[in-house]
């Protein structure tokens, strides 16, 4: 069953771009030169539901920028897409207790609390019960390791160990949806193999569908069977990761693909 559909999706800025020093900025009081940034230009895939999908592209390529818009946070300039049966820009209540986001740059945990009570207080947005959620949080707490850390503060806490709460906050209400971006940014290779175990662990159990960018190769490679590449806005490449490394390791067969432009593969 296809659980995410994009068809067509695009998302366009305009900025305006000005030239150093005082006189140029009285200049663009006056007048500015107005540009458009295709981040995302028509870009088309679908997803079956348990599936793990590493969405990869250099920076600026606009991923983050999808997982935005499949997270409803931004409005498409274009295009359409059903994420568990919803428009994800309606912002519907039944979507957004269904799906969770965790942006490695970003953070939900309250800088001056322990994670608990930011656990404590997505059981109460999600409309979670107590029993199920004391067993989840449990759960989630002994596989991540984490249980002499739970009253800690999270300002306290090192990158990794701050990366292993947002990962718990963002399953206290257990979604069949889950948006990572960048969830092993700047970890140590322990703290990265933790947490791709922990990744790869709940799709087992839970049968989540997991679409999941980042730069770091392992990530990719020991969590998914099927990779969608994008470079300036347009898809380069969506099959099976397999396919585009036969002859070459992961870094080489990507960097063909941006170099090229190449459209393969077709939605494995």
């Amino acid at each position: 069953m296809q659980i995410i559909k994009v068809e067509n999706l695009k998302k366009h800025y305009d900025y305006y771009q000005k030239e150093q020093g005082l006189k140029n900025s009285l200049r663009n009081v006056i007048k500015r030169k107005k540009l458009k940034k295709e981040a995302v230009n028509g870009i088309n895939f679908n997803i079956e539901a348990g599936e793990i999908v590493g969405f990869i592209g250099p920076n600026g390529a606009g991923k983050t920028t999808t997982l935005k818009m499949l997270s409803g946070i931004l409005f498409p300039t274009s295009g359409t897409a059903t994420v568990g049966g919803f428009t994800p820009w309606e912002r519907k209540k039944a979507f957004k207790m269904g799906f969770s986001i965790v942006m490695g740059q970003k953070t939900q945990l309250n800088w001056d609390l322990p994670a608990i009570e930011t656990f404590n207080l997505n059981k109460c947005i999600y409309e979670v019960d107590d029993a199920v959620y004391k067993k989840t949080v449990g759960e989630l707490v002994e596989l991540l390791g984490v249980e002499p850390l739970m009253k800690t503060q999270v300002r306290r806490l090192s990158l990794g160990e701050r990366m292993k709460m947002e990962l718990i906050a963002a399953l206290v209400h257990r979604p069949k949806i889950i948006f990572l971006d960048e969830p092993t940014i700047g970890l140590d290779f322990v703290s990265q193999k933790t947490i791709r175990e922990f990744i790869r662990h709940y799709n087992e159990e839970t049968g989540a569908t997991i679409l999941l960018t980042s730069h770091y190769v392992g990530d990719i490679e020991s969590l998914c069977k099927r990779a969608i590449v994008i470079n300036e806005g347009l898809l380069a490449y969506d099959g099976n990761l397999s396919d585009i490394v036969v002859d070459s390791t992961i870094e080489e067969a990507i960097t063909k693909l941006y170099e090229n432009g190449e459209n393969g593969g077709g939605t494995g």
